[in-house]
């Protein structure tokens, strides 16, 4: 998988489900800048449709501009007519993965596995208000506190921060 060498260039996108503790399933749709590693999003709710996903893009992108492209497996939610709309209306391509090759959208699966694997499975939420605020809460310690290896030992604020202060000097 080619790595993007630009904010924007890419963003990848993926759901991952999970229980309250009264058994109610909920599932959060992640967003992620393939360049800078930045969690653009995790949006929770109960159910997500493709209507919600592109209102959830055009979220992120007023605060950060639009993507070249948007990587994601073919699940309902992003191949409705909603999706279909709305990547003609704004230009962006949409790439889809192959049925049962995850590792085509690598940059989310990582992201995806630390998320399980240090927020979702190391938490119980009693309500979708208490899964919110601490998965909003573990998002913003990803991005702001965590360094990654990959990029350069920065977190990926620093390194989106550090990007753009260098094209500003350019």
């Amino acid at each position: 998988m080619i790595v993007p060498d630009q904010p924007n260039q890419r963003w990848s996108l993926d759901f991952v489900s999970d229980a309250l503790t009264d058994s109610r399933r909920f599932r959060v749709l992640a967003v992620v800048d393939d360049h800078t590693r930045e969690c653009l999003a995790l949006v929770i709710e109960t159910s997500l449709s493709g209507r919600h996903v592109v209102r959830e893009l055009d979220t992120i992108i007023a605060r950060r501009g639009r993507p070249l492209t948007v990587v994601s497996a073919n699940g309902t939610e992003f191949t409705s007519m909603a999706i279909l709309r709305w990547t003609q209306d704004r230009q962006i391509d949409w790439q889809y993965i192959a049925p049962g090759k995850p590792m085509q959208n690598g940059f989310i699966e990582s992201f995806n596995g630390s998320f399980r694997d240090e927020c979702l499975n190391e938490t119980l939420f009693s309500s979708l208000a208490e899964a919110r605020d601490r998965i909003t809460a573990w998002k913003e310690d990803y991005n702001t506190h965590r360094p990654h290896s990959s990029l350069g030992n920065l977190t990926p604020t620093e390194f989106a921060t550090q990007l753009a202060l260098e094209k500003q000097a350019a």
